[in-house]
């Protein structure tokens, strides 16, 4: 027995309140639509005077909040982070979060967040209120969607939310991304970057400002192109990424929001390396220039293309109040890679290290390097459907979300030395060859209800009820797992109850107690496959194999904010009853199925303003579990302290962030690994030179990460064939400088 030691900004009031300031003065920044997307956001705060602690905290609570949150805001974004940061990196800040971004900040798709406990795909992703995620497994692709330029807010929801909140998983938290808002006036700004690594970003925005000829329409569109030769040897990435956002109001009540991103990201990613290659070649070991070794850099490469666009339309008439986005995204993943790039088993060819060969191959220099080709490509429809009905003092919320994903992957053996993505090989006496083909669909449908509840003008009451159904069709002409030809189709569902109290202790100080329901459906690997057996099920017991995982959430806290002072804590309890985790072994996905496991700790995060210009900051979270095995990469505390400065034109900070010690998965003695505890210094600092003559608002922004140039392994990134651990270490010390002017 393993024991550790111990909502969402409303979107309605993003693009009403804080976009339509400019665009319609006197109309729609008038009233606010309310709190009708996930969690309890901070659209009824005031926006803090310039001097205050709220204004420069890192991250803060909301007195409106019914669970633990940590907003952090754009200023904090534009001024600590560099512009191909992912909210992987935004976020890393905030209590109870770890980011891992081995290969430099936004420098690969590899890596991750966790959250408390809860890895990638435990958690829930949205961008302006809608859901995103693979439906194979519900991990998120950090790399192939967002930059920080235009991600104008990061609200990290460590609580499922109430009933409305909707994703397929809610248990774990919620990371809720705001996009950034058009200005009021036209504006072309360009941008450069140049850092660590030979890193490299030009970037280039026109906002339209508000269009009185065009019925007060507003927009704008930013075009960025990233590389870098990456933290991590031949860890090269290439990215480019344009967005754009439009609003058109139809009368002073109703406004049209079209939003459309399209990404292409290349990447010669390193699988993690070993123990031994990084005492041997150094931490930053990735991948080598050796063409006859399957770690070659020329055999391991992605090439990701992915879109996100969505029409949203806000009204309000009478006592209502409606939200109603139509949405499509899509992903799609060309990979080829190295059979077990980094392993150091198996044959090899004569000085090719640690190449293995093709099955029945023959030996010959340059030839039979063993490889895969591969795709994953998923595109999804839906529709989130939020009303509000005032009813009094009340409200009464509802809405449905409703999603279908198609899904396809497929696998090849290759072999490498043959140039272009390699000649494909079939094993004699294998149906189709051993090459994994499959199609698979998942439909998402999540109506929910809620009433909130005020008998008094400090007390709201909130219960709900939402119901989760998933359910996956699976198809495969070859699936490795079963070694034939397989399908399946099964639903997973349940009512899941929620129920908060928020209480104003006085105007500037809250409470608030929830308790609530999730439940997660199986990944699509362990739907229909035992991995702790090795071995294929039944046809009719695969498909429910692995039953949902079902969890309960108890959570207390309080949030304080005065001009001097933002401050907020919380304590949680929580209760999974079949919790599985995914782990990658050369290359391959694994199930392990962990059973029940029982989450609690405490957090806390505060902001002090000190007076002219200076303000203190720190946050703390103790985050334990109790489970039959460590649950990987989870970390048992975290900690930050920093001090921030903004005055005038010049802003600075300097924040350390320390990770408490965590387990990973098993070496090859089949031990689990400990990591322990490290600590990374930040150091940032800018300066606003206003008009240049030719430029307006030029700014020019320094930041310094890994002060102290740490280069630990820190964590866990999973097995090579050979059953040896890989690893994920710090980056080590790392620049960037960011130069931006407006026209």
């Amino acid at each position: 027995m393993y024991k550790k030691k111990f909502r969402l900004r409303p979107l309605i009031s993003g693009l009403f309140h804080a976009s339509m300031l400019t665009a319609l003065p006197g109309t729609l920044w008038a009233y606010d639509l309310g709190s009708v997307s996930s969690g309890a956001g901070n659209s009824n705060e005031a926006i803090p005077p310039a001097e205050s602690a709220s204004a420069n905290a890192p991250t803060q609570g909301s007195l409106t909040a019914t669970e633990p949150q940590s907003v952090i805001n754009r200023n904090y974004i534009e001024n600590t982070q560099t512009g191909a940061s992912t909210y992987v990196d935004n976020a890393a800040i905030a209590p109870g979060v770890w980011s891992v971004s081995p290969n430099g900040p936004g420098g690969s798709d590899q890596g991750g967040l966790v959250m408390r406990s809860f890895q990638d795909g435990q958690y829930n992703v949205t961008f302006d209120g809608i859901p995103f995620a693979d439906g194979a497994d519900f991990t998120h692709h950090v790399n192939t969607y967002f930059l920080g330029q235009d991600t104008g807010e990061v609200t990290v929801d460590r609580g499922p939310g109430r009933a409305s909140t909707v994703g397929d998983s809610t248990y774990g938290g919620t990371i809720a991304l705001r996009s950034n808002d058009p200005q009021g006036d036209p504006a072309a700004t360009v941008r450069s970057q140049v850092g660590s690594f030979n890193s490299r970003l030009v970037g280039f925005q026109y906002d339209t400002g508000v269009m009185q000829n065009y019925g007060d329409a507003s927009g704008f569109i930013d075009y960025n192109h990233y590389q870098t030769d990456g933290a991590l040897t031949n860890g090269n990435e290439r990215r480019g990424n344009v967005f754009a956002k439009f609003i058109k109001p139809l009368n002073e009540d109703t406004a049209i929001t079209v939003v459309a991103m399209q990404n292409n990201t290349f990447q010669n990613a390193s699988p993690g390396a070993t123990a031994q290659q990084i005492s041997k070649y150094g931490s930053n070991y990735g991948l080598n220039q050796n063409p006859l070794s399957t770690g070659y850099v020329g055999y391991n490469n992605d090439q990701f293309t992915s879109n996100f666009d969505y029409i949203g339309l806000q009204t309000r008439f009478g006592d209502w109040k409606i939200d109603n986005k139509v949405y499509t995204t899509s992903y799609a993943h060309n990979a080829m890679n190295g059979n077990n790039p980094n392993g150091t088993s198996g044959q090899t060819l004569a000085g090719a290290g640690n190449g293995l060969l093709l099955s029945g191959g023959n030996i010959a220099q340059g030839s039979n390097i063993a490889g895969v080709t591969g795709l994953t490509a998923y595109t999804s429809y839906g529709d989130i459907l939020r009303a509000t009905r005032a009813l009094g003092n009340d409200d009464l919320n509802f809405g449905l979300w409703i999603e279908r994903q198609l899904h396809q992957s497929w696998t090849n053996n290759v072999d490498l030395s043959t140039g272009g993505l390699g000649s494909i090989i079939n094993q004699a006496g294998v149906a189709n060859g051993g090459n994994q083909a499959e199609t698979s669909s998942m439909n998402t449908i999540q109506p929910y209800v809620e009433y909130i509840w005020r008998p008094t003008s400090k007390w709201s009451i909130t219960p709900g009820l939402k119901f989760n159904d998933f359910s996956r069709t699976y198809n495969a002409a070859y699936d490795t797992s079963v070694q034939g030809a397989f399908a399946y189709s099964h639903t997973w569902a349940s009512l899941l109850p929620s129920l908060d109290a928020h209480y104003y202790v006085t105007d500037n100080w809250s409470a608030y107690g929830q308790a609530a329901a999730g439940m997660q459906a199986p990944m699509l690997f362990g739907s229909f496959y035992n991995p702790n057996q090795n071995q294929a099920l039944s046809q009719a017991a695969q498909a429910s194999y692995l039953a949902p995982e079902k969890t309960m959430n108890y959570q207390l806290g309080t949030v304080f904010k005065s001009s001097k002072l933002t401050a907020s804590a919380d304590v949680y309890y929580i209760t999974n009853n079949n919790l599985s985790q995914a782990s990658a072994t050369g290359g391959l996905i694994t199930i392990q199925n962990v059973g029940a496991v029982h989450y609690q700790g405490v957090e806390g995060e505060a902001t002090y303003n000190l007076g002219s210009g200076f303000n203190a900051y720190g946050n703390y979270s103790l985050n334990s579990y109790t489970s039959a095995i460590p649950i990987q990469n989870a970390p048992q505390s975290t900690a930050a302290l920093g001090m921030l400065y903004e005055h005038n034109k010049t802003n600075a900070s300097l924040i350390a962030k320390e990770i408490g010690s965590r387990w990973g998965g098993t070496d090859v003695n089949g031990n689990y690994v400990h990591f322990g505890s490290y600590t990374t210094v930040n150091l940032a600092t800018g300066y606003n030179f206003g008009s240049l003559g030719w430029a307006k608002d030029a700014k020019l922004e320094f930041q310094l990460d890994d002060l102290f140039n740490r280069t630990d392994m820190i964590a866990y990134a999973g097995q090579t064939q050979g059953n040896n651990a890989l690893y994920w270490t710090l980056p080590g010390r790392m620049f960037s400088l960011n130069l931006s002017a407006g026209f």
